[in-house]
C-alpha cells in the first residue's frame, strides 16, 4: 500500500546534473583552472557529443531564464563566431590524436541558432566539421529554431548540412496565451514556419508547448495540441510553466497578484495529464515526463551508441557546458541582461581557451547520482545490470532512503526489478520535477542555495 503523494510536483526541471548554479570558479580550487589537454588525456573519446551554443534571440520570452541576450548589435555575431572558432581550435588540439576522436551526436542550441543568417549558419557548420571533426551528415544533428527565424534560406542550409531534427518553440497556438507568457508571436507566422520546416523534409520535427499559462484551460490546451498535430510532428515536448527569478514573468508577478502555489500545481498537473492522455490516444509514446514521440516516427540515422550517462560532452560557446568523467565545466552563468551581455563580451574578447574556467568536480557519489537521475527520469527506466557494471553495487544500496521514499509515494514500478529495471510509475513520471531534486547531493544543494542569482 502506498501513501498519498505530498511532495510539490514542480520544484526543479532537472535537465543536467549538477546544475550550473552549483559550479564554482575553478581558480579558487586547490588544483586551479585545469588545462583541457590534461583534463581530457585519459577520457574515452570515441562517442562524444558536440553542442554549440548561440546566445542570441530576437525577443526574450517572459518565462525564459536561459543564457541569452536580445539582438546582436554591430558585428557581434561575427565576433562571436570568431571566438567560437578559436575555442573549437583549442578544444580539438586538447583532445589530441593519440586516441580516436569520434562524435556520435551534435546539436546547436541557444538562444536561437537560427538568429544567425544563412551564411553564418554555414560557418557554424564549418566550425563543427572542419575544426572539431564532427561529420554532421553521419550523426544525428538537432537544431533549435523559432517561428520568426525559421526562414527558407536558413532551413535550406540546415537541411543541406545534415540536420536530422529541428525543434521549434511554439509554446501555445492561442495568441492570448502567448501574450500572457510574454511571447510576442502571431499564429500565421507560426503556421508559416511549420509549413517551411515540413517543406525542407528534415526527418524529425519537434514542437515545444507549455502548460500552466495564466488563463489556459483544458479546452484551450487540447486546442493547441490538436493544432500542433496538424503537422504530424515526430516529437512533442510538453513543459510546465515555471516563473524563475529575473524573468519577465517574475517581474510581472512582483507587481501584481498570483495564484496560490497549490492551485497552480493542481492546474499544471491536470493539464499535464490531459495532454499526456491525449497524445497517447493519438499514437504517441511517452519517453519522459516532457517528451512524446510518434510511434511510427523514424529513429535518427547514424551511430546511436551515445549514452548521456557516461559519454563526454564538448560544449562550444559561452552558454555551453562540457563534461568529462571527473569535471563538468563551462563559462560564467547569468540571467540578468546586463550580466549576460558582459559575459558574451568577455567571451568574444578571449584568445586563450586552453583551460576550464568554472565547473564542479564529480566524485563517485555524484557520478552515481547523475547516472540514476539521467536514467530513471526516462519512461523506459534504468538498467540495473548496467548500473552494477559501472559502479559495482545497487542503487537500492547506494540510495536506500530516497528509493524507499519514492516507493512509499507510489513513484516506483514494483514489477520492474523482476525485469532488471528501476522504473517509474505513471505517477512517478508526473512527479519527475519533485523526484529529481530529491536525488541532489547535500553539497550540490548547498552550492545551489548559496548561488546569488544575477
Amino acid at each position: 500500500m502506498t501513501s498519498q503523494t505530498t511532495a510539490r510536483p514542480y520544484q526543479n526541471y532537472v535537465y543536467a546534473y549538477p546544475h550550473k548554479t552549483a559550479y564554482e570558479d575553478l581558480a579558487g580550487h586547490p588544483a586551479g583552472r585545469p588545462a583541457l589537454d590534461a583534463l581530457w588525456a585519459d577520457e574515452s573519446k570515441d562517442a562524444l557529443s558536440l553542442y554549440a551554443h548561440i546566445p542570441f534571440c530576437e525577443v526574450r520570452c517572459g518565462f525564459c531564464n536561459l543564457f541569452t541576450r536580445i539582438g546582436a548589435p554591430g558585428e557581434l555575431t561575427t565576433r562571436y563566431l570568431d571566438a567560437l572558432d578559436r575555442q573549437a581550435t583549442a578544444v580539438r588540439d586538447a583532445l589530441g590524436d593519440a586516441d580516436p576522436v569520434r562524435f556520435a551526436a551534435a546539436a546547436f542550441g541557444g538562444g536561437t541558432p537560427t538568429f544567425l543568417t544563412a551564411g553564418e549558419l554555414e560557418r557554424l557548420c564549418d566550425i563543427a566539421e572542419k575544426r572539431m571533426g564532427a561529420d554532421l551528415r553521419a550523426v544525428p544533428l538537432s537544431v533549435e529554431t523559432s517561428p520568426s527565424t525559421a526562414t527558407a534560406d536558413r532551413l535550406a542550409v540546415l537541411a543541406d548540412r545534415g540536420t536530422t531534427r529541428i525543434s521549434i518553440g511554439v509554446q501555445s497556438f492561442v495568441e492570448e496565451e502567448a501574450r500572457a507568457a510574454v511571447r510576442p508571436q502571431r499564429l500565421r507566422d507560426v503556421e508559416r514556419a511549420l509549413d517551411l520546416i515540413r517543406a525542407t523534409r528534415i526527418p524529425v520535427l519537434n514542437i515545444d508547448l507549455i502548460y500552466g499559462i495564466d488563463g489556459q484551460t483544458e479546452r484551450s490546451w487540447l486546442g493547441s495540441l490538436d493544432t500542433a498535430l496538424r503537422w504530424r510532428p515526430e516529437e512533442l515536448y510538453l513543459y510546465p510553466l515555471y516563473v524563475r527569478p529575473l524573468t519577465g514573468l517574475d517581474r510581472a508577478a512582483a507587481a501584481g497578484e498570483t495564484a496560490p502555489d497549490a492551485e497552480w500545481d493542481e492546474q499544471r498537473l491536470r493539464l499535464y495529464r490531459t495532454g499526456r492522455d491525449h497524445l497517447l490516444e493519438q499514437g504517441y509514446e511517452q519517453v519522459s515526463m516532457r517528451m512524446f514521440r510518434r510511434r511510427d516516427a523514424p529513429r535518427a540515422e547514424g551511430p546511436n551508441d551515445y549514452a548521456c550517462q557516461t559519454d563526454g560532452m564538448i560544449g562550444l560557446g559561452c552558454g555551453a557546458r562540457s563534461y568529462t568523467s571527473r569535471l563538468h565545466y563551462s563559462f560564467d552563468y547569468a540571467v540578468d541582461m546586463r550580466e549576460v551581455r558582459s559575459i558574451i563580451d568577455r567571451y568574444t574578447a578571449t584568445e586563450d581557451f586552453s583551460r576550464a574556467e568554472v565547473g564542479r568536480y564529480t566524485d563517485g557519489d555524484e557520478a552515481r547520482r547523475r547516472h540514476l537521475l539521467q536514467s530513471v527520469l526516462q519512461a523506459e527506466g534504468m538498467d540495473l545490470a548496467g548500473y552494477h557494471e559501472r559502479f559495482g553495487g545497487s542503487p537500492y544500496e547506494d540510495f536506500p532512503a530516497e528509493l524507499a521514499r519514492f516507493e512509499e509515494r507510489g513513484w516506483l514500478d514494483p514489477a520492474a526489478p523482476a525485469r532488471g529495471l528501476l522504473r517509474l510509475t505513471a505517477e512517478g513520471l508526473a512527479y519527475s520535477d519533485a523526484l529529481g531534486p530529491e536525488l541532489f547531493s547535500p553539497a550540490v544543494r548547498a552550492a545551489m542555495a548559496a548561488y546569488e542569482t544575477r
